[in-house]
């Protein structure tokens, strides 16, 4: 048989030898040393280490790139949200799409094979961000799967009409049915919010995805839903159906608080996405020392068995002045922040940012490197996979469905007292120094 694509000399597994990856109609058709098969394209990776395709499972595309639009001046959460509710009633179509479109490229020359956008569909920019994505996913196409998420920002009972607006936007093509319940004005109405996400996830069966909550504390009920959520997950039969964004509340419980929580979590099979470039910057604004870190507990989540994924939220704007949609940094950020630093905890971040990501955005069946899957992986340019949060490498190759979508040409710099350090590179030094004796 011929295949499509065969990576050659690639280290998939840090514990085994090198091997050889075959591609066939956009799967992977085998994975072992010295693959003989005819072969229409060849990568030699020369001993690279290769990761799945990366995934984004939160952003806000529509959004990104405000950052110099209206500066804001304190950097807090409620300048954020109304430096943003200004600017969002101003949005233009074709601005949006180019703001877009930049986010997207980053995406993809990091690595990013799959993301999940949440525009706001609310009365101030109505289905503007909605239209956006549809034409950028049919754009994109080849080198990205995006999801949509209808996403009620401003709030459902707060803000009539809105659900009318979700509505509209499902039956356009939207994927997910998004929501804020903490964005309403009393308990009984966040409650209703997250009762009518639910009416609608199962009148278009679609998942669901919320921003749980976005608070250092848990006093008020309105950023304490975690527990109605997961309840309500388990009673419509929609256990491994939801995502989480957020949750930074759930940080400030003590232990044995915090624990029934986790287990219920668990048992609806919920997945929480945190979001450390936002969560970080914007918690505990009126700490006056000690500053929380203002993170979900991912220790805790982790070590219970939720599955936990990050992504990078925002990309420059008052929520989140920084960004790049590399998912490498944001994983980096986010070991430093919740002390992940051991081999194991850095493999467990890294599969936060790829595996349980896939998993939360409901493709987890068809990722991966495993003999079946769809071929969307990253050569990155580093030599162990257990570097890649270390090094935070080029992607040196990416690939799509078997297609190859990004390739970065590799320039090594030598030292004028030894090599450049990259196995097969040492020649360099070595014909450098012949070439003296000579």
């Amino acid at each position: 048989m011929t295949m499509d694509l065969v990576i050659r000399n690639v280290r998939v597994w840090d514990d085994k030898p090198l091997m050889d990856i075959a591609i066939k109609d956009g799967k992977i058709a085998a994975i072992e040393e010295g693959i003989d098969a005819s072969v229409a394209e060849v990568i030699d990776a020369e001993g690279r280490a290769v990761i799945p395709g990366m995934v984004e499972p939160h952003m806000h595309l529509e959004k990104a790139f405000l950052h110099r639009r209206m500066p804001p001046v304190l950097g807090t959460l409620d300048e954020a949200i109304r430096v943003t509710g200004i600017l969002k009633g101003k949005q233009e179509r074709e601005d949006v799409l180019q703001r877009s479109r930049q986010v997207l490229d980053m995406a993809v020359a990091n690595g990013t094979t799959a993301l999940r956008a949440h525009p706001d569909v609310d009365l101030i920019q109505g289905l503007i961000g909605v239209e956006t994505l549809l034409e950028l996913r049919e754009e994109y196409k080849d080198l990205i799967d995006i999801q949509i998420v209808a996403f009620p920002q401003e709030g459902i009972l707060k803000s009539p009409g809105t659900v009318e607006l979700m509505e509209q936007s499902m039956k356009m093509g939207a994927d997910v049915v998004g929501a804020c319940p903490y964005n309403e004005l009393s308990w009984e109405d966040t409650m209703r919010h997250v009762d009518i996400v639910f009416e609608t996830a199962q009148k278009y069966d679609a998942p669901v995805d919320m921003h749980a909550d976005f608070s250092d504390e848990a006093k008020d009920q309105r950023f304490a839903a975690t527990t109605y959520i997961a309840k309500k997950t388990i009673e419509t039969g929609y256990r491994g159906r939801v995502s989480l964004g957020h949750v930074t509340s759930l940080g400030s419980l003590e232990p044995e608080e915090l624990k029934p929580i986790i287990d219920l979590l668990k048992e609806a099979d919920i997945s929480i996405v945190t979001l450390p470039a936002t969560d970080l910057y914007l918690g505990g604004r009126n700490d006056t020392k000690n500053r929380r870190r203002g993170l979900t507990p991912v220790r805790s989540l982790h070590e219970a068995g939720v599955n936990v994924a990050y992504s990078s939220n925002n990309i420059r704007n008052a929520f989140t002045p920084f960004g790049k949609a590399d998912m490498l940094v944001i994983g980096n950020l986010l070991a430093h922040a919740v002390s992940f630093g051991t081999p194991a905890h850095q493999s467990a971040i890294l599969d936060m940012g790829t595996i349980n990501a896939a998993r939360s955005i409901g493709i987890g069946r068809d990722y991966g490197i495993a003999v079946g899957k769809q071929a969307d992986l990253v050569i990155l340019d580093t030599y162990q996979v257990g570097d890649a949060l270390l090094d935070m490498p080029a992607r040196s190759w990416v690939i799509k469905r078997g297609r190859i979508t990004v390739v970065t040409e590799h320039k090594c710099t030598i030292h004028r007292h030894g090599s450049c350090g990259c196995p097969g590179h040492k020649h360099a030094h070595e014909s450098a120094q012949a070439a003296k004796k000579a």
